[in-house]
């Protein structure tokens, strides 16, 4: 397996050190439109591991590189306004495909708060008879949430229960960041695309439909010590993928945001900081939240003044294998003071990053296979989750 990790931020980097301590792999070239940044990455990992330079806003860039390395796989780690052009150079350069967060959604130009527009993942499901015509796979929302979320909601489907009412994605941390008043953990980019866009909700009777974003707050209690945190609704691609593999009555996604975090964002939109769309400032055109992001403490480097834990589950009600009424938490818990003594990585990229390299190794040994668009949720579960477990991360379940 040679593998194109594209990206050389927080998640791409605590891949690389993942992965230094696997065998399943000849090559991995990290790339990165800053080479000096894919440099660092690969320091200090072996030979394995080689830095370039890529523009990955061009397919064609991504296939010569593909071509010049002999690629056979390619790992999305940048934020997803690129998804399309490295999903469409890998196909291009006859490369298998991995990302962690799909094609961006446009809301309904009408009605974004009860009806969807395009959805997330729909511009690479379009694509899908081209990539099973060819015999290639793209597996996509591989990371954590959406990621081992979807794979806790397959397993759950296959070994705990005989009717699935509910599937609830429920992310929550209790982390705190030593000098910051506000320092998001993981890309401010992504955060403002997924909380601000319409949430989306599926419901067996009703399909997709969208709402308000940060809407049906719910007290959630989480494991490991983070305890009750307060969630809404946000747009996340579990509830886009799970329904088409995974039978239940509904599915949804809430983030533990906190009322401070929801009030910034709100104030971000309400003065279009959150826009993509360039402006012109002294003559040079530049996006408001690309300001917002480059305004923000890379989250990569705020590991060492990092408190505390990120937990990521699915939580499943509905009638056990035995007939009765049951409500489980699967989740994986990591912290962060123990990923950055294991990897030297802060505990929410770090997080992201294993389940890709998991899943890369389960290809690689053929623990995992198929052909086509995919969903974690559409391959077997137990494989993943025995691996998991045997990278030092063991996930867990909770009867609630």
């Amino acid at each position: 397996m040679r593998i194109l990790l594209v990206g050389a931020g927080g998640v791409g980097s605590a891949a690389v050190a993942i992965a230094a301590r696997r065998s399943f792999f000849a090559t991995v070239v990290v790339a990165d439109y800053d080479l000096t940044r894919a440099e660092r990455a690969v320091a200090g990992h072996g030979d394995r591991f080689v830095a370039a330079q890529l523009d990955a806003s061009s397919a064609d860039a991504v296939a010569a590189l593909c071509r010049e390395h002999r690629i056979t796989h390619v790992l999305n780690a940048v934020d997803p306004r690129f998804v399309m052009p490295i999903f469409d150079g890998a196909f291009a350069a006859g490369a298998d495909y991995l990302d962690m967060a799909m094609s961006l959604s446009h809301p309904h130009p009408a009605r974004p708060y009860t009806e969807t527009g395009v959805k997330l993942g729909d511009t690479q499901f379009a694509a899908a008879t081209t990539w099973t015509d060819a015999g290639r796979l793209a597996l996509c929302g591989i990371g954590i949430e959406p990621g081992l979320s979807d794979v806790f909601a397959r397993y759950a489907a296959d070994e705990l229960f005989t009717e699935i009412d509910e599937i609830g994605i429920r992310d929550g941390a209790n982390l705190t960041v030593d000098g910051y008043d506000f320092a998001p953990s993981f890309s401010i980019w992504t955060t403002i695309e997924e909380c601000l866009n319409p949430p989306v909700i599926w419901e067996r009777d009703r399909g997709w439909y969208t709402t308000e974003p940060f809407s049906e707050p719910e007290v959630f209690d989480f494991p490991a010590g983070i305890g009750p945190v307060e969630c809404v609704n946000v747009e996340h691609e579990e509830v886009l993928l799970i329904p088409r593999w995974v039978k239940a009555r509904r599915v949804t996604f809430k983030y533990g945001l906190g009322n401070e975090f929801i009030e910034v964002l709100r104030a971000l939109h309400k003065v279009g900081l959150d826009s993509t769309v360039p402006v012109s400032v002294r003559g040079v055109q530049v996006s408001p939240r690309d300001v917002v992001a480059a305004s923000l403490p890379d989250p990569a480097t705020l590991g060492d003044r990092m408190r505390g834990k990120t937990c990521a589950g699915t939580y499943v009600t509905g009638t056990g294998t035995d007939g009765r009424p049951r409500r489980v938490y699967l989740y994986h818990v990591v912290d962060n003071e123990w990923s950055m003594r294991e990897y030297g990585h802060q505990a929410v990229v770090w997080q992201t990053a294993v389940n890709p390299v998991v899943a890369l190794e389960l290809l690689a040994t053929g623990g995992w296979s198929g052909v086509g668009v995919l969903g974690p949720e559409a391959l077997p579960p137990r494989p993943f989750l025995d691996l998991l477990t045997d990278y030092g991360s063991p996930w867990a379940l909770e009867e609630r």
